[in-house]
């Protein structure tokens, strides 16, 4: 098992009450055995790997499992364990738990801004040697691999990638009257108003317009960073790769981006989700709302339903923008044996194959640009105008920074959002009290 050497740094860095927990958590990771594997008594030529994710909604987590049985029949000698784990805030302790414990999973399924910490930790293997030796690099997405890259090595390969758009329910467009899309904040603030309604004459809303998420997790920085954006806002600029350089309490386009989302508020058009549930989409589907923030993730699920849906790209301000998510696979340092068969697995979740089976049952958009030209995956994008819609808005689309320290960032800008929508400070006084907690940290 590979010894971690920076651990002790690590442990200087937190508090003491931290330090107990992540020794609790990793001790009860190595003794409950829950993710150490010993060799199949019956056969020792099998290499058992565990993937940790936190796929969600639960019917993608099912399309995942069904590929995954997929690669352990036709590999008999690598058998895949695909666990999940909670939602990507959730699993933040458990990783670095694991990591400090020197028990990580395998593989990791995670937004690719982990990338830097995870490095700093020695918890990862570089792939590029691995990778240039595959034919698959050539099939990946060329505009991906900016999340794959840190400090000139190539740390994770692409899962499934997505965007942020605006879902929205066509027949209660309708029955406001409103019959072009919203192109611009402007537009989009009027028609969020005439989609607020009371519908049964009881003075009483019930029908909002926007749907936005409440509190500050990673979820509501992800969906919110696209307004950020097209107001021209950055988080660092240039090409640095610190997050010292990360500047909140100058940064006009962010102050404008939770400005606009204050006054969807202010306006009384918005539903407000429950503490960190801002990607559900009961509401949306219901009709309680008829617009929400959220990806093609959601597409499996809203055709299963059966309800009349349409998606459009974010409205603009000084530029068009959309987050580029999506989740990238890392593999840790384990074994040789098993990093071997870890990369295996990695290259199957690279493959036309999976790629294609994947976007047809989850909506997600496939990195392997091979997938994307197979013929039944366009012909599900011809039948599904909601598709092109990501595809399209996927060039003005902006990644979020993967150096050491993001979770930090995310976590400052998470309160700043979540104080505005609250009321309870303005975004100049929000993103300064962020950019003070920032500064005592790296600088």
């Amino acid at each position: 098992m590979h010894k971690n050497p920076t651990s002790s740094n690590f442990f200087n860095n937190i508090n003491g009450q931290f330090r107990l927990l992540v020794l609790l958590v990793a001790s009860l990771l190595i003794f409950s055995g829950c993710q150490i594997f010993t060799p199949n008594s019956n056969n020792s030529a099998v290499t058992q790997i565990t993937l940790w994710q936190g796929v969600n909604p639960p019917p993608n987590r099912d399309v995942l499992q069904k590929l995954v049985n997929k690669f352990n029949k036709t590999h008999p000698d690598i058998q895949v364990e695909s666990l999940y784990v909670g939602q990507q805030d959730q699993q933040m302790p458990k990783i670095l738990a694991a990591v400090v414990g020197n028990a990580p999973p395998d593989l990791l399924w995670y937004n690719p801004a982990i990338a830097g910490q995870l490095v700093e930790l020695d918890a990862l293997i570089s792939l590029d040697e691995m990778l240039n030796k595959s034919p698959l690099k050539a099939e990946i997405d060329p505009t991906l691999f900016k999340s794959l890259e840190y400090k000139g090595k190539i740390w994770s390969v692409p899962f499934a990638t997505n965007n942020v758009g605006v879902f929205y329910r066509p027949s209660l467009f309708k029955a406001a009257g409103i019959t072009e899309l919203p192109k611009t904040w402007d537009e989009f603030r009027q028609v969020a108003k005439k989609l607020t309604r009371d519908t049964n004459g009881d003075r009483k809303v019930d029908q909002y317009g926007m749907f936005l998420p409440l509190g500050k997790g990673e979820f509501t920085v992800f969906t919110w960073l696209p307004f950020m954006w097209a107001a021209g806002g950055e988080l660092v600029t240039g090409t640095s790769q610190t997050a010292s350089a990360v500047d909140l309490a100058n940064n006009q386009g962010a102050i404008s981006g939770l400005q606009f989302w204050r006054d969807l508020i202010t306006d009384g058009s918005v539903m407000l989700s429950g503490p960190e549930r801002g990607y559900e989409t009961d509401a949306l589907l219901s009709g309680k709302v008829a617009m929400q923030l959220t990806g093609p993730w959601t597409l499996g699920q809203f055709q299963a339903t059966g309800v009349d849906f349409g998606v459009f790209p974010i409205p603009s301000s000084q530029r068009s923008a959309t987050s580029i998510g999506g989740e990238n696979l890392f593999l840790f340092k384990t074994t040789l044996e098993r990093q071997k068969a870890a990369f295996k697995f990695a290259e199957y979740v690279l493959s036309e194959e999976f790629q294609t089976e994947l976007a047809l049952g989850t909506g997600y958009l496939p990195i392997n640009i091979k997938a994307r030209q197979n013929p039944k995956y366009l012909e599900f994008a011809q039948k599904q105008p909601a598709v092109k819609v990501f595809l399209d808005q996927a060039k003005f689309g902006h990644s979020r920074p993967i150096f050491p320290g993001y979770n930090r960032i995310s976590e400052s800008l998470g309160r700043a959002i979540e104080s505005v929508m609250m009321g309870k400070n303005s975004p100049i006084e929000a993103l300064k009290e962020s950019q003070q907690r920032l500064d005592l940290i790296f600088k």
